[in-house]
């Protein structure tokens, strides 16, 4: 029986029996309150280390929709095309392999630019992927060029080897064939041998 019916049947003031409900209002609610705080005590640091066992680095994976690894998978994908004359294909594997590529750049380089004075180690690394992930994404570009050729669309080509002559420079060997592929639809007027060659 609650107290409160408890003092009105023995007879106690209602001025006291207030006070006793109040009192089993306030035991009941202290309750669930201190249990409420105590489930909120939850850890803040409930990620898994990276280098804990069976820890997942799904972006190394070429199923991956992002990452250097999906990338090339796309570039893969479009060689096979391009084997067997399905240009169509080819070009739209490149056109995906080249958006994905030019993002995770930039991604590296930005979370690079963060840590340039705070952790060399890490400003490296990502430096690095982002340097990894141009280079591959100008190796698709240079092979859409190609394909756009392949396909009598000098004017989807030309940019696109534009492109790689200024990411690339003229003194690396990719930079000199998009020139080349240049040079031979007319855009350009003089040809290029690098020094050396």
């Amino acid at each position: 029986m609650l107290p409160i019916v408890k003092s009105l049947l023995s007879g106690i003031s209602p001025k006291a029996a207030a006070f006793a409900a109040a009192g089993a209002i306030a035991s009941t609610a202290s309750g669930p309150l201190s249990a409420q705080a105590q489930t909120t005590d939850i850890p803040v640091d409930t990620q898994p280390p990276a280098e804990a066992s069976g820890a997942v680095r799904a972006v190394e994976d070429s199923s991956s929709p992002i990452g250097i690894a999906a990338g090339q998978a796309l570039i893969s994908s479009a060689e096979g095309a391009i084997a067997s004359q399905n240009y169509n294909q080819a070009a739209s594997n490149l056109v995906d392999a080249r958006k994905a590529l030019n993002e995770v750049s930039t991604y590296y380089q930005n979370l690079a630019g963060v840590f340039v004075g705070v952790e060399s180690r890490v400003n490296s690394d990502l430096r690095a992927r982002a340097l990894e992930a141009a280079q591959i994404r100008d190796q698709a570009s240079y092979q859409l060029a190609v394909v756009y050729r392949a396909q009598d669309r000098p004017d989807l080509a030309v940019p696109l080897l534009v492109e790689v002559v200024t990411s690339q420079q003229p003194t690396r060997q990719l930079g000199q064939q998009a020139y080349q592929q240049l040079y031979e639809l007319g855009f350009v007027g003089t040809p290029y041998t690098a020094p050396g060659q």
